[in-house]
């Protein structure tokens, strides 16, 4: 499915080396552009079709993720209550469908509310692991090859990734505070704008620069949030693909 923005809104940003990240105010936190309503309805058909790929959850991370939904809801009532409708049993969403909060199903009700993907990294002795996510747009990643791994394993293998840039993310991750989030984003060339695009890490994506040949830019906006009561750390994702 393709789902082109007009621009990418940070583009003309210095773009941040990994792990560079910038403080932004809370209340920018989930964004809604020009194409949500087309972003959404490619993420309600794969949570409907393949729930088993796009979300996971270990159990004892429910309370992180209930609380998530919570402070999304709360997010979308006080920042966005001109798009949103929250009420108590369902949000009417932009596009005007209406999505019931089923709470036993966190994870992939938020995953029908926002067009962020949203992964629930908590501490886990010394590092930081994946322990839940809706993540219907992965760029060239697989979910369960990820789930329940710190934060070496996931970016494995990433070249750049080295250990010391481990441990600088790792100290980066302990130092997050609730109500002062972090950003970065990032942005590669791609030969297909679809959005949902999993790739095994057995299966690396070919290194491509030529414009010919990828004539489209991918960028991740890329956000840190503590959550207060749980401390799990929220990574989101906004996805935007335009033609380069």
């Amino acid at each position: 499915m393709t789902a082109l923005q007009h621009s990418i809104p940070f583009a003309t940003d210095p773009q941040p080396r990994l792990p560079g990240v910038a403080p932004f105010d809370p209340a920018d936190w989930l964004q809604v552009d020009e194409v949500y309503a087309a972003q959404m309805a490619e993420r309600d058909r794969l949570i409907a079709a393949a729930p088993d790929a796009v979300i996971a959850l270990a159990p004892e991370a429910r309370p992180a993720a209930d609380e998530l939904l919570e402070v999304v809801l709360d997010h979308l009532a006080r920042d966005h209550a001109e798009r949103f409708d929250v009420g108590p049993d369902a949000v009417r969403r932009p596009d005007g469908v209406t999505v019931p909060l089923d709470r036993d199903d966190p994870m992939g009700t938020l995953g029908r509310l926002v067009q962020e993907d949203l992964c629930l990294m908590e501490a886990r002795g010394a590092e930081h692991v994946l322990t839940g996510a809706v993540l219907c747009f992965p760029a060239s990643w697989r979910l369960d090859e990820k789930f329940m791994r710190p934060l070496l394993g996931i970016h494995d293998p990433v070249e750049v990734y080295t250990e010391d840039l481990a441990r600088r993310v790792q100290r980066l991750f302990d130092g997050i505070r609730p109500g002062r989030p972090l950003w970065r984003f990032n942005a590669l060339r791609y030969a297909d704008p679809a959005l949902h695009q999993p790739r095994s890490i057995h299966d690396r994506r070919p290194e491509r620069r030529d414009p010919d040949s990828c004539p489209y830019l991918r960028s991740e906006r890329q956000c840190l949030v503590r959550l207060p009561r749980t401390q799990a750390v929220v990574f989101s994702i906004h996805t935007y693909v335009v033609k380069a």
